[in-house]
């Protein structure tokens, strides 16, 4: 059968779906995409960019299905997983909610002496290290006996309420910031005493979390302030501690990133009174805008592509920090990881794997077009403990039972190598998803690595519309192999409707409100990684070789060829 040209597959089904002619769509099961791998040219090193997760609420990790789940992130590369959250040093007593924690980290006396209690914190950090994570560590917010209008200070927000309604006593300025200085140091101290100099010396330390919105009920000088005061505080701790921020919410955040890059370069520290503040990473949050319409969900990825270019481009401006790392500090297809609504239903779906597959992939062409040093990208999920099954949240996993989702994790795990030129006729431009996401056709499409004996080809199915449509025909086309003539192993991973999903057999089962233990052994087996058939033999020749399969809307790949010495 002939194959269809992608753009005048899309005109096709424009024109059918115009005159009703389903029929005729009916038998138009696929299009082709020819997607080739040059291993000639390389680009690099391939960044493991993915290996940074973060949560609102601190204290899921240490409960059961959280410290499970903890567990699986450190496994996924050993020592090198990092985790971000809120709340670290909110007062309360540990007891978790949605978009909230505490640590009961600081009290004054009646005479107003701090009383400093680290046995929460360290059960959190704990926690991290016993499973092979590290902590990037989030210096907020403010303890109530610390803050400048504690009362209300607890929230109890509800995914039906307003978001505003979260900021409470914990957002606001300190009313002495020598004791808050002073409260930095001396947790930086005990975890030096505790964890040891070489590994808190591995460790992310950054203060507070989108200054430029409602979490900071302060001016952008007092941020600076309350910045310039923890970083010196951390750094007379710990001199090789790695400190940065500032952990803005929309990219650049108009003005703020600039400004706080200025004043860390330029300004005078508030703490020390000598121009400039240390700074050895750069962060800033960029989140996509997805909406329900027609019926369906439309993903918005233009928007957090938009906002990352936009930041990169303010970091760019700054010659003298050109080399220096950026972690996207948050970087998700929305905002608010607890929120539930019908414009999120995308995210117990192979929709929300599909969308991580496709944009992290051009945060690497972002990096590459602005010319930064991109070190991180950090997924703001995790899980929320004691909630119906796949009830909507923005998670990894569920109940113990892992989404779809992490599955691409898995996968980026298992790359490594020299980042190779990719090229895919059913790519979308990186100017077409600027300028207006992926709405006119799909974005099929590859990221690839060459480390000696393997090779690594991630490719993805994405649209933003959750709408059914059409397989992709993949002609994967591999050349410029510095292998000799011979045979190599294939071993295919999928992430799709039958393969590493464990809410699709949820649902299979008939989507149990409370699963049998033999139906949960069913689905964490289902939660995994899986292959899609038995491993293959490929022959090669002259350094390349050809291998096609079928890619469903919404799927992801990763195809490693492993050279037989």
């Amino acid at each position: 059968m002939m194959k269809i040209p992608a753009n005048l597959f899309i005109f096709v089904l424009a024109v059918q779906a115009a005159f009703g002619l389903t029929a005729a769509l009916a038998e138009t099961n696929s299009f082709p995409v020819i997607i080739r791998v040059d291993a000639s040219r390389t680009w690099g090193e391939l960044r493991p960019v993915w290996r940074f997760f973060g949560a609102d609420e601190p204290n899921y990790a240490g409960l059961k299905d959280g410290r499970k789940l903890m567990a699986e992130l450190g496994g996924l590369r050993p020592q090198t997983v990092f985790f971000r959250t809120h709340n670290l040093l909110t007062s309360g007593d540990g007891t978790p909610a949605l978009k909230w924690g505490s640590t009961g980290a600081y009290r004054e006396d009646a005479q107003g002496r701090a009383i400093y209690n680290w046995t929460i914190l360290d059960r959190i950090f704990d926690t991290y290290l016993e499973c092979g994570v590290k902590p990037y560590v989030e210096i907020g917010f403010m303890p109530e006996d610390l803050s400048l209008k504690p009362e209300p200070y607890q929230h109890q927000w509800t995914p039906t309420a307003r978001y505003d309604q979260i900021y409470t006593g914990w957002a606001y300025p300190p009313k002495d910031y020598a004791k808050w200085s002073e409260l930095v140091y001396q947790w930086t101290k005990h975890c030096v005493e505790k964890y040891g100099r070489a590994e808190v010396g591995k460790w992310y330390w950054e203060v507070w979390n989108e200054p430029n919105i409602g979490y900071w009920r302060g001016t952008p000088e007092e941020f600076f302030k309350l910045h310039d005061c923890a970083i010196d505080a951390v750094r007379r701790a710990l001199p090789t501690a790695r400190v940065g921020g500032p952990d803005v919410a929309g990219g650049p955040g108009g003005k703020f990133l600039h400004n706080f890059l200025e004043h860390c370069l330029r300004g005078t520290n508030y703490a020390t009174g000598r121009i400039g503040t240390p700074i050895d990473f750069i962060s800033f949050h960029a989140k996509g805008a997805p909406k329900f319409v027609a019926g369906h969900v439309q993903m918005g990825m233009a928007s957090q592509l938009r906002d990352i270019n936009a930041a990169f481009a303010v970091v760019a401006g700054f010659p003298e920090l050109k080399d220096k790392p950026i972690v996207i500090g948050e970087s998700d297809p929305d905002g608010c990881a607890a929120c539930q609504g019908p414009q999120l239903g995308y995210r117990n779906t192979t929709m929300y794997s599909s969308y991580i597959a496709a944009s992290f992939a051009r945060e690497h062409d972002l990096m590459d077009r602005q010319g930064v040093n991109l070190e991180g990208v950090l997924t703001w999920a995790f899980e929320f403990e004691d909630q119906p099954w796949f009830a909507g949240f923005r998670a990894l996993a569920s109940n113990g039972i892992d989404l779809p989702v992490l599955n691409v994790f898995r996968m980026f795990g298992k790359m490594s190598g020299q980042r190779l030129r990719v090229e895919s006729d059913g790519a979308v431009s990186l100017d077409e998803l600027l300028k207006g996401g992926v709405r006119s056709r799909p974005d099929v499409s590859a990221l690839a690595s060459l480390d000696v004996n393997q090779l690594f080809v991630f490719v993805w199915h994405y649209h933003d519309d959750d709408l059914p449509g059409p397989d992709a025909e993949v002609e994967l086309a591999l050349n410029g192999l510095p292998w000799p003539d011979g045979e190599a192993r294939l071993q295919h991973f999928r992430i799709d409707a039958g393969h590493s999903n464990a809410f699709a057999e949820w649902q299979r089962i008939g989507s149990p409100p409370q699963p049998s233990p033999a139906q949960y052994a069913q689905l964490e087996k289902a939660g995994q990684l899986t292959s899609l058939g038995a491993p293959q033999t490929v022959r090669f020749e002259s350094g390349g070789t050809t291998v096609r399969f079928k890619l469903p809307r919404q799927a992801v790949s990763l195809l490693v060829f492993e050279r037989n010495q």
